[in-house]
């Protein structure tokens, strides 16, 4: 088991922060923010580069375990962008939504996915363990439902006949890509050594 039960969560945002934690309660792991004056810079082209990147970067800062992910929405007609920009697609939620949904514009393939990549790393900065996790479903062509952030207004789980956005905060938490991502994370982690 991670001998500190301590990881550093590569992030500032406290929300992300007690989402991770909803995951990670039945281990006996405590979860901390990331000093705010550590600023670490998404150069990766893929996910899993950058959720690596985070958790290395915190991780040797702090001299502790740290955890990061990195998610976003990959749309097959749009060769998957907006991908790893997902969050710069715009400055705010509703200006992603109108442009995710411009640029495809009348396009019948309106299958995507979202996709979660989680890194751990070594307090010396070493990746430890890497997952990945996927959602499939399809983009609408209006958003519906007022739960949730981000594209799930537009992203339909067909499965659960419902977007992200309708989904109970519990069934979004299990088919979602973090959850996904979360699902097979959970079993490797008393499998890391102690550094």
């Amino acid at each position: 088991m991670i001998d500190a039960k301590l990881l550093v969560v590569a992030t500032g945002n406290p929300g992300k922060l007690r989402e991770m934690q909803e995951y990670l309660t039945d281990l006996n792991l405590q979860l901390e923010l990331k000093p705010d004056e550590l600023d670490i810079e998404e150069t990766g082209t893929t996910f899993m580069e950058n959720a690596c990147l985070k958790a290395s970067e915190v991780a040797k800062a702090t001299g502790r375990w740290a955890i990061a992910d990195d998610s976003g929405l990959e749309v097959d007609a749009l060769n998957g962008a907006p991908g790893v920009y997902s969050a710069r697609y715009g400055k705010t939620d509703a200006e992603r939504i109108d442009r995710l949904l411009r640029e495809l514009g009348d396009e019948k393939n309106r299958q995507a996915q979202f996709v979660c990549a989680i890194a751990i790393a070594r307090p010396d900065g070493a990746i430890a363990l890497q997952v990945e996790g996927a959602c499939r479903g399809e983009i609408l062509h209006a958003p519906r439902g007022a739960g949730g952030f981000g594209y799930d207004p537009i992203f339909y789980v067909p499965e659960h006949d419902q977007t992200f956005a309708e989904m109970t905060p519990e069934l979004k938490r299990r088919c979602s890509h973090r959850g996904q991502a979360f699902q097979t994370l959970l079993p490797m982690l008393g499998s890391v050594p102690d550094c």
